[in-house]
Formats: structure tokens, sequence, C-alpha cells
């Protein structure tokens, strides 16, 4: 059982989120930085900057690198691999706004099925293919649409009940996502996959950033510049071995989370419209911050989609969001922290990576 949570769960998932962050989520930021200069000088290296961005965010090649990402992760032989690339198209288009879930789902199938057949035949150049991308696109027939009807349904129930109540489901939704992204699970699939935006977006980034640099802050006095730099701008990940041995090193970002979560949602109304997967990778190269922002002057599709425009960002939303992603979870966990260590909760060398 383990080993196939490992495959499916784990390994797959990050695949897919790599596959978006070098598409979709890249796409995004060249389009969007090369829009901010073309109203500057609509020049050909500006637009050519936008093209770039337009080629990469294309559905049909977003489905093509979840896909072989998936494969890549579950180290599938070659001639799946490639094959996966029209399976992940044909799944991304035919699943809509919820294109993710149907591409993690019919690539995982698809890929395993090819597996099956892969090196058994002395014609594998032809069965292998064959079988991996008609089953695959088979299973986009039968099954796409609805995965990602659900998907999107999902999402978007999740939207509506944090406009609803922003209080309640800022702390939630931070919380769990940031827990999701701590865990060796890939928050940022799953917020690709659920399609999250606005103040649930604002929210999700919320607590991932207070897992990134809450632990980054937390673990200070044992990992030094390194392991601030390593789990502020790469992933609290790397904390999972200590949080095993001493769950109470866990703490202190969960409730970092659970404090910024409605603090963005009900003090600053911190949206997040970019690209869905950027509310799931917190501080991690910038990527949440940098996805709030392309949010402002460029919605994504599903924000679009859920009625969210651009804005012309004031002084209180660059304050709202420096606060959010770095100034209050660095606060809390340092002065958690410190409380943590005085009481023996936390012990020296407990946070050492």
């Amino acid at each position: 059982m383990n080993k196939y949570v490992k495959r499916y769960l784990i390994d797959a998932m990050s695949g897919m989120a790599q596959g978006l962050f070098a598409s979709l989520l890249i796409g995004t930021i060249i389009r969007t930085f090369g829009l901010q200069l073309v109203k500057i000088a609509d020049i050909a290296p500006f637009q050519f900057l936008v093209n770039a961005g337009n080629f990469a965010m294309n559905a049909n090649v977003v489905g093509c690198a979840m896909a072989i990402g998936i494969g890549f992760a579950m180290k599938v032989d070659a001639l799946v691999l490639f094959s996966l690339a029209a399976v992940g198209s044909a799944a991304n288009v035919t699943g809509g706004a919820g294109g993710p879930l149907a591409v993690l789902f019919i690539a995982i199938i698809a890929a395993e099925l090819g597996q099956l057949v892969s090196k058994k035949t002395k014609v594998d150049i032809i069965v292998t293919p064959l079988v991996t991308i008609l089953s695959g696109v088979l299973l986009t027939v039968l099954f796409a649409k609805h995965l990602g009807d659900a998907a999107n349904s999902i999402g978007s129930i999740v939207i509506w009940a944090t406009k609803l109540h922003p209080f309640a489901m800022g702390m939630i939704v931070s919380a769990v996502v940031g827990i999701a992204l701590t865990l060796p699970i890939s928050s940022a699939a799953i917020c690709a996959a659920l399609g999250l935006v606005g103040l649930a977006g604002g929210a999700a980034v919320a607590g991932c950033c207070a897992q990134m640099v809450g632990f980054a802050v937390l673990s200070y006095k044992e990992n030094k510049v390194q392991g601030l730099l390593s789990q502020g701008l790469g992933t609290s990940m790397l904390q999972m071995p200590n949080i095993i041995k001493n769950p109470l090193v866990w703490i202190p970002p969960v409730v970092a989370s659970l404090i910024t979560g409605p603090i963005a949602t009900c003090v600053f109304k911190l949206e997040m419209n970019g690209a869905p997967i950027s509310c799931g990778m917190g501080t991690c190269g910038l990527v949440g911050p940098i996805g709030v922002v392309t949010g402002w002057f460029e919605p994504s599709a599903k924000a679009v989609e859920e009625g969210l425009s651009a804005i012309s960002p004031s002084l209180f939303d660059w304050t709202g969001l420096i606060l959010v992603c770095v100034v209050l979870p660095a606060v809390i966990c340092w002065g958690l922290g410190l409380l943590f260590r005085k009481q023996g909760w936390i012990k020296d060398g407990d946070l050492t990576l």
C-alpha cells in the first residue's frame, strides 16, 4: 500500500506540479512581465515575451507537460513517456478548468497500461505508443470532462465558502494547504486541480508561506543562513524527518497559518488570481507572491471564470502581501519558537537539517 501511495499520490502529483510549473506558471509570469513592458513601449523584444508566454500557457502544451512530468516521476519507459504527451493534451483540453485532475488520473492509468506491454514484443515501437495513446484517449473520452467538472465544482465551492465565511474558511484553507505543502505530497498540484483563486487562493498562499518562512525562522538557531534560504525559498518539506521525531516542532508554523489565513481574507482581502498552481507554492522561488502580483495585473482564466478582474494594486495591497507572506509568519514563529524552547518542547538540535 505504501508503495502505491508513494507512486500515485506523492511521485505522480509532484511530477504533475513540475509540469505545470514548467509550462502554465512560468508562461504566466513571462507573459505578464511582457504585457507590462509592452504598455511602456510596444517593441519587438517585449512582444516576444508575450508570445513566448502564450506558447507556454497553451492548454495543449500544459497538458503535455503535466503528463510527461507524471510519467517521468513514475519512471516509465521512454516510449510510454513520450506517448503521454498526446494523452495529457487530450485530457487537459477535454477536462476544461479542472483539466489538471483529469490529466493526473488518466495519465497514471495510461502510463501503467503502457508499461504492461512496454518491451514485451518485437514491435515495441508500435505496440507501446499504440496502447498508451489509445487507452489514454479512450479514458479521456469517457471520464475527462466529468473529472474536470468535479474538480472545478469542488474548487468553486471552496471559493464560494471562503467569500461567504472568510474568517473560518481563511483559517481552514490556510492550515490545510500549508500542511499539505510540508507533507510529502504536492500542495501545488492540489491547488491546480481544484483551481483555487480569489480569497481562497489568498488563504492558500498565506498558509504555504507560513510553513516555509515559519520553519526557516524557527530553525535559524540550528541551520543559520543556509537553512533560512533552503526552507524559506526552497521547501519546508525538509523538516518532515524532524516533525516525525518531535511533532511539537510543527505547531508554530501551523499556528502561524491559522493566524495569517484570516488576516489575508478578512483584513487585506488578499486574492490570488494568477495561475492556481501558485497558491500551493508559497515562497518557493517566491512563486506564491509572484502569482498574487501577476493576478493583480492579468487574472488567470479560472479567476475570470469566477468573475474576478484585474486591479491596480494600492500601497495597502502591497503592504498586505509582504506582511502575510513574510513578516507575520516570521514574527509569529520566532515568538512561539522562543516560548517552546523555554518550555523544553523544542530542544536544541530538534530542527537541524
